[in-house]
Order: structure tokens, then C-alpha cells, then sequence
């Protein structure tokens, strides 16, 4: 059994998606009931997601994923794994955790202080925060209510795999996104590698 409540799925409706670049896909937004934090949490089935999907969970970034900021790389991580998921099949969870937690202003709030010299993590430590406030116990209950119980991850933090098998799922893979590093987000790629062990080349992020 399951370690964390069960969640049900509350709608299921097509969309048709399309991104700046072209490209496009249909895929199917469902919404949940039950879920532990209260949140609006979403998940987009993209192609036939079979026994072993592809899965990513991906932490809302406004200022990534709408705006296109160049500060992080979440944005062009969305745009990635929505294509290479619906080329497997797939499920990509957006999970409304702004900031890793923390929320947009705060967020905001530790850009701020990014700008004085501090990166990312320490930046939210100064602000009284924790350095990853995330829990995916959601993520998991969106899973089972899915049927999906074993998957291959896309991601590059390890902390994600090991938060989905602590709570029963099966990670078989964890498969790394891509690298896109910019002359404004390379400094924060690299703390990522440092402080949280993300499995991104360092070569590459140097060269920014």
C-alpha cells in the first residue's frame, strides 16, 4: 500500500497545446481531489503513457514559464520535456511550487539578494526559508490516482527519485534533461550542481 493519502481524479479534458517556437500537441489536463497540500496541482497526459511512462515533475516557474526569464531554466525545461514525453508517452505534473516552495514574491525576494553575491540556495536560507521547501507527496498521489506506479523520471535532481521511492513508487530510471545554460542563469546552474548534487555537466555550465 501506498505511504500517503489516495487522491481521485476530479476532471479530465483535452487541450491543444502550443508553444512559441511551433510547436504544438494535444494533451489531456486533469485536475484532482484529495490532494495532500490543498494546492491545484495538474497533471498533462501526453501520448500513451503504457506501463513505464515518462514522467517529470516540473515546479511552476511564472517567471520561466511564462515570461521566458533567462535567471533560471525552467522554462526551456517545460518546453523540453512536453516534446520528449509526448514522443514516449507520458505524464509531465505541474506542481504549483513557486520558487521551490517558497512563493513568487519570496522568490523574488531572494533574486534580490542573488544580485548582492548570494546564490540561490543561501539566498533563501538569508530570507529565514529553507533551501527546498518542495514535498512531492502530492506528485505521488497524482501518480496513483493515474495508475501509474512505476516510471522513468525526467530530471536532473536526485532528490525527486529518491522522495517518490521513499513513498512506494517504483523509479526505474532517472533520465537527465537538458543543459540550458545562459550568461544569466550559469551561476545558478552551477549551485544546483554543488549544493544539491544535480546531474548537470559542469564543462558545459562553465562555458555559460
Amino acid at each position: 500500500m501506498p505511504d500517503f493519502p489516495t487522491a481521485k481524479v476530479r476532471t479530465s479534458v483535452t487541450v491543444p497545446l502550443s508553444f512559441t517556437d511551433g510547436y504544438s500537441i494535444e494533451a489531456k489536463l486533469v485536475t484532482f481531489e484529495g490532494l495532500i497540500d490543498g494546492r491545484e496541482h495538474l497533471a498533462v497526459v501526453l501520448g500513451d503513457p503504457g506501463l513505464s511512462p515518462l514522467v517529470r515533475l516540473h515546479s511552476e516557474c511564472l517567471t520561466g514559464d511564462v515570461f521566458g526569464s533567462a535567471r533560471c531554466d525552467c522554462g526551456s525545461q517545460l518546453r523540453e520535456a512536453v516534446e520528449r514525453i509526448a514522443e514516449r508517452g507520458g505524464v509531465l505534473l505541474y506542481l504549483r511550487q513557486e520558487g521551490r516552495g517558497i512563493g513568487l514574491y519570496n522568490k523574488l525576494d531572494a533574486y534580490a539578494l542573488q544580485d548582492d553575491g548570494l546564490d540561490t540556495y543561501a539566498a533563501n536560507v538569508a530570507l529565514g526559508l529553507p533551501e527546498d521547501a518542495r514535498d512531492y507527496t502530492p506528485a505521488a498521489q497524482m501518480l496513483a490516482a493515474l495508475d501509474i506506479g512505476t516510471l522513468d523520471l525526467l530530471s536532473n535532481n536526485p532528490d525527486k527519485a529518491a522522495q517518490l521511492r521513499s513513498l512506494g513508487l517504483d523509479v526505474q530510471v532517472r533520465v537527465p534533461t537538458g543543459v540550458f545554460a545562459t550568461d544569466h542563469n550559469v551561476l545558478y546552474l552551477r549551485a544546483k550542481v554543488l549544493q544539491t548534487q544535480h546531474t548537470l555537466p559542469l564543462a558545459e555550465l562553465t562555458a555559460g
